[in-house]
């Protein structure tokens, strides 16, 4: 049976952002602070140095700058790392921070 409740994307990609540096040190534990990003090396490729790959720790953005992938927030990383759906990426994130997944 299909749930039909709305998960709260909003206010679990808000708690996310809340917790960004965090969370990307646990994500990209090879990563670096510099400014207002972390710079890691992307996990889905084989990326020899730090440099294209950026998470900004400010407004959730990221990007590889090499493949061209990127997304609006912590939620969209996740889905990304871990090849998960929008939906599965929610239901993790809330889990990891203790968040109600539905509105």
């Amino acid at each position: 049976m299909k749930d039909h409740r709305r998960i709260a994307y909003q206010r679990i990609a808000a708690s996310a952002l809340s917790n960004a540096e965090s969370i990307v040190k646990r994500w990209l534990p090879d990563g670096r602070r510099e400014g207002a990003e972390w710079v890691a090396r992307n996990p889905r490729r084989a990326d020899r140095s730090l440099g294209s790959f950026k998470v900004n720790v400010r407004t959730g953005k990221w990007g590889d700058f090499s493949s061209g992938d990127r997304g609006g927030d912590l939620i969209a990383l996740a889905a990304f790392i871990f090849s998960l759906n929008q939906a599965e990426a929610a239901r993790n994130v809330a889990d990891m921070l203790g968040v109600a997944l539905y509105e």
